[in-house]
C-alpha cells in the first residue's frame, strides 16, 4: 500500500484515501501513508479484517464525495532543512522558567499530517513559545502523529496529558476523542464535553481559551482543512491582540479552514506551508 500511493503520487497524484487498521502497527502504517502524500484515512471499525464496513458506510461515503473534487499536482522538489538526529534531553528548571510567556496554536485538518510535517521541520528548536497542535484525527492515531512529528522535529512533541504544562521547546498534540483547554495556570486540561460540529477535539475550543491565559501574547495558525473549525477561535485571538496566520489557497489540500479566516478579515498572514515557520518565529519575537 505504501509503495502504491509513492507510486501515484510521483507519477500522477490522486486523492488517495486510506482504510485503516487499528492496531498500534496500523496506526504507524496510517502516518506514513500520510507522509507519502495520501489525503485522509477512515478507521476499519472491527480490527484489520472487518466484514461490516456497511458499518462506516456514511462517512466513507462523504469522505469519498468530498475528496472527489480535489485536484492534485506533483509537489514541487523543494529543498527543506531536515534537523540532525540527536538525544533530545529536558533539563530540569525551575518551574516558572519552564512554563511559556507565548503559545502558538496550530489547527489543521484534511492534508494536516504532511503539512504539519513539512511546517515542523523548519521550526528551530529553541522557540520562545510553547506550541500546541489541535489535529482533527480519532483516538490512538495522534499518539502516532504526535510521535512521527518528534522524530522530524528539533524540539520535543508528544502527546498531551492533563496537567502538561506550555513549556518552550515543546509541542503538545490534543489527544484524539477529547478536547482540550488551558487553565490559569498554563496547564493543559482534556475533557470529553460534547463535540463541537461533530468535532473532538475541536480547534475552537482550544484556541478561545488562550486569550484570556496569554492575553496578546498568541500566534494562532489554521492550516489545510475541511469546514470552518478554528474561525471562531482565530477572530478571539485576533481580536485579543495576538497574530493570525492561516495556509495559502496552493499549497493546501483543501482551502476550507483557512478560507473560513480569511473570509472574516482575521488572517494577519495567508501563506505557503514553506513560509509559515519563517513568520511564526519572526511574529513570537515581536510578541
Amino acid at each position: 500500500g505504501l509503495e502504491t500511493i509513492k507510486r501515484v503520487m510521483s507519477t500522477k497524484p490522486l486523492p488517495i484515501l486510506v482504510l485503516s487498521g487499528v492496531t498500534e502497527h496500523s496506526f504507524d502504517i496510517t502516518m506514513k501513508a500520510l507522509s507519502s502524500g495520501a489525503v485522509d484515512f477512515i478507521s476499519k471499525p472491527s480490527g484489520n479484517i472487518s466484514l461490516d464496513l456497511h458499518k462506516i458506510s456514511h462517512e466513507l461515503t462523504a469522505k469519498i464525495r468530498s475528496l472527489a473534487d480535489i485536484k492534485l499536482t506533483r509537489p514541487a522538489k523543494t529543498k527543506l532543512k531536515v534537523p540532525t538526529p540527536h538525544l533530545k534531553v529536558v533539563k530540569p528548571l525551575p518551574l516558572e522558567m519552564e512554563v511559556s510567556k507565548n503559545i502558538v496554536a496550530i489547527g489543521s485538518s484534511t492534508g494536516g499530517p504532511r503539512a504539519l510535517e513539512k511546517l515542523f521541520m523548519q521550526l528551530p528548536a529553541h522557540l520562545n513559545a510553547g506550541i500546541l497542535v489541535i489535529q482533527h484525527m480519532p483516538k490512538n492515531f495522534t499518539r502516532s502523529l504526535a510521535a512521527r512529528l518528534n522524530s522530524l522535529s528539533s524540539f520535543t512533541v508528544k502527546e498531551a496529558s492533563d496537567g502538561d504544562y506550555i513549556k518552550d521547546g515543546q509541542a503538545l498534540v490534543a489527544p484524539g476523542d477529547f478536547h482540550l483547554i488551558v487553565d490559569n495556570q498554563k496547564r493543559v486540561r482534556l475533557n470529553q464535553e460534547p463535540p463541537v460540529k461533530y468535532l473532538r477535539p475541536a480547534i475552537d475550543v482550544t484556541m478561545l481559551s488562550l486569550p484570556n491565559v496569554f492575553k496578546n501574547r498568541v500566534v494562532g495558525v489554521i492550516l489545510t482543512g475541511m469546514g470552518n473549525d478554528g474561525a471562531k477561535g482565530m477572530a478571539a485571538i485576533k481580536q485579543n491582540g495576538g497574530y493570525t496566520i492561516t495556509q495559502d489557497k496552493a499549497t493546501s489540500t483543501i482551502y476550507s479552514m483557512p478560507r473560513a479566516v480569511y473570509d472574516q478579515g482575521n488572517a494577519d498572514y495567508v501563506l505557503p506551508i514553506e513560509q509559515i515557520a519563517n513568520c511564526i518565529v519572526k511574529l513570537v519575537n515581536e510578541i
